[in-house]
C-alpha cells in the first residue's frame, strides 16, 4: 500500500469521526454512547499514530 492510499483512507476515517461527534449530541443515544465514545477514542489513536509515523504528511 502506498502513502497516497493511506492518506486517502485516513481522510475517510477523519470524515467519519465528525459523524460520530454529531451522534454524541443526540439526546436519545442511550447506552450506545459508550460505543460511540470508544470508536472516537480508537479513531483518535489511529490518526495520532498515522501522524507520528508520517509527520511530513500532516499538512497535506
Amino acid at each position: 500500500m502506498d502513502i497516497q492510499t493511506i492518506k486517502e483512507r485516513i481522510a475517510v476515517v477523519e470524515s467519519k469521526r465528525e459523524y460520530l461527534l454529531s451522534l454524541l449530541e443526540q439526546p436519545n443515544l442511550g447506552t450506545l454512547r459508550v460505543d460511540v465514545n470508544q470508536a472516537l477514542e480508537e479513531m483518535d489513536d489511529l490518526i495520532d499514530e498515522f501522524r507520528r509515523t508520517f509527520p511530513q504528511t500532516e499538512s497535506n
